[in-house]
């Protein structure tokens, strides 16, 4: 005779399963809703000016930049060429040190020109403080650092800032080559789409 603990079990477990998968799809439905009405309705989108810094630090026990990989060309290229780094800079609101937090500067940089010192950028500013704390913005391209002001594109975001667009203007606030600190000042121009229903849903989707 079966046991009949087991049989509730399994029973259980085949119930569950069909009742998770609707949440799931559900969810997705729900996403898929705001995803239409979004991009289908006027008079939504707002344009935000935003001002910040980047500590760029390059060497010493606070390090925040680091090397993680060269090709055979790197060491003895004029720009560069090859070098791969990763970043993880601290994102304040004004250019000093102990200025307010804003959140965080990750990604990766590589020198992508052979002739002048240009990077190609993959960076997301993480928020952790403010009006936007828990969003992102991802700035991706070419930045030509001998450039004084360096034009990169907003191609999107998480959070607030979903479908977020714009640019933003970049250039070398201060560096000091002897500790290798640098700061680097941003102004972004950004588009997004204001709707009291964004949010962020937990779990798989």
């Amino acid at each position: 005779m079966a046991n009949p603990t087991i049989f509730v079990m399994l029973w259980s477990l085949m119930v569950s399963i069909p009742n998770s998968n609707a949440r799931k799809e559900g969810a997705a439905n729900e996403e898929l809703a705001w995803f239409q009405n979004i991009c289908t309705t006027t008079g939504k989108e707002k344009v935000v000016k935003l001002h910040f810094f980047l500590q760029d630090v390059q060497a010493g026990i606070n390090e925040t930049v680091f090397e993680v990989a060269r090709a055979s060309i790197s060491e003895n290229s004029p720009s560069n060429f090859g070098l791969v780094r990763v970043l993880d800079d601290l994102v304040t609101a004004g250019p000093e040190k102990d200025s307010e937090k804003l959140g965080r500067a990750q990604g990766t940089i590589a020198y992508i020109d052979l002739e002048t010192s240009a990077l190609g950028m993959n960076l997301n500013i993480v928020f952790t403080a403010g009006p936007y704390n828990g969003s992102t913005l991802c700035i991706l391209g070419r930045n030509p650092i001998t450039v004084d002001k360096r034009e990169l594109p907003v191609v999107g975001g998480t959070g607030i800032f979903r479908m977020a667009r714009g640019y933003v203007i970049g250039n070398t606030y201060a560096y000091d080559p002897y500790t290798e600190y640098g700061v680097l000042e941003y102004n972004a121009y950004v588009s997004y789409f204001d709707d009291s229903s964004i949010r962020t849903l937990q779990g798989d989707q």
